[in-house]
């Protein structure tokens, strides 16, 4: 059961899925009927709203509406359970979440299995830098997102949770090879780095703290905090880890800091929509709980 006008399910569909083709499958219907009611609900807003491209992607005013529309649908779920009505059965509802790559390797797992397992919650995670995630919670992909953000996107709460350390680290045979005469322009402009993807400002950002020399070293692009760590540890490259990621390979031995003294921590915040939304309060308690834990907090 849904209490979703069909023009908007369908809207909602195509950019959850990507495709008029996946959202027909999604909502047992053919892709002529999911273009029909796109059209329709266009022509009624007199705007485009989908850009048919693949990913199909939501204009400027899309953006505006699947916001509404996706507040609405969790907002509808929660009805619908306190009522002890099904949901929609068309597919199964989940809490869309923006998170950084690196939460999610350390801290943010043990958070979320407890809310599926006592309240049944399925999550849609998306994966991107904490500098970007905002971006899927201001174009209404996700309900919230962890972020180092702390300016509130317009319509958002905001709840610190820490502070994420990272250590620029490396193997002790590279450091002594690269980083023999210390971390400074020279060593860094010829040392081969490691960097996450081109979003990711976390070794430049140490580059800077370091040295204000624009400088171009060897790079090797390893989009996974596991791989990146690994790489690390292979002799890849030196890279900026986690610290909590880095613990057991410091006391093995197999990587330590190229400048013991220096770091970044990178606070991170979880902003979600301004809405009476009882899962919203679940899943930001629970990752507020988690934080503690998993990420140094304030003294």
């Amino acid at each position: 059961m849904s209490l979703l006008n069909p023009q908007l399910a369908a809207f909602a569909a195509v950019l959850d899925e990507g495709s008029f083709e996946l959202a027909a499958q999604r909502l047992s219907l053919t892709p002529s009927a999911i273009s029909q009611r796109i059209k329709a609900l266009e022509d009624r807003l007199g705007q485009v709203l989908i850009l048919r491209r693949a990913p199909c992607r939501a204009t400027p005013a899309g953006e505006r509406l699947l916001r509404s529309v996706q507040q609405m649908r969790r907002l509808e779920a929660e009805t619908l359970a306190d009522f002890h009505v099904a949901g929609n059965d068309e597919a199964p509802d989940s809490v869309a979440v923006a998170v950084n790559a690196d939460s999610l390797a350390t801290w943010l797992l043990p958070a979320l299995a407890p809310l599926h397992q006592k309240h049944g919650l399925l999550f849609d995670v998306r994966v991107d830098d904490q500098d970007h995630t905002t971006d899927l919670l201001r174009d209404g992909s996700v309900l919230g997102a962890i972020t180092a953000e702390a300016r509130p996107v317009q319509g958002c709460s905001v709840k610190k949770l820490g502070i994420m350390r990272y250590l620029p680290v490396a193997p002790p045979a590279f450091v002594a090879r690269h980083f023999s005469q210390g971390v400074n322009a020279g060593t860094l402009a010829t040392a081969p780095m490691l960097v996450f993807n081109r979003k990711d400002a976390l070794q430049w950002r140490f580059i800077h703290s370091v040295t204000r020399a624009r400088l171009s070293p060897p790079m090797h692009y390893l989009p996974s905090s596991t791989a990146f760590v690994e790489g690390a540890a292979l002799g890849l490259g030196w890279a900026m880890a986690p610290e909590s990621m880095v613990k057991e390979a410091f006391a093995e031995g197999t990587l330590k800091a190229i400048a013991p003294n220096r770091w970044l921590d990178v606070p991170l915040y979880w902003q979600h929509w301004a809405i009476r939304s009882s899962t919203l309060v679940t899943v930001t308690d629970a990752l507020v709980r988690a934080a503690t834990h998993g990420l140094r907090q304030s003294r």
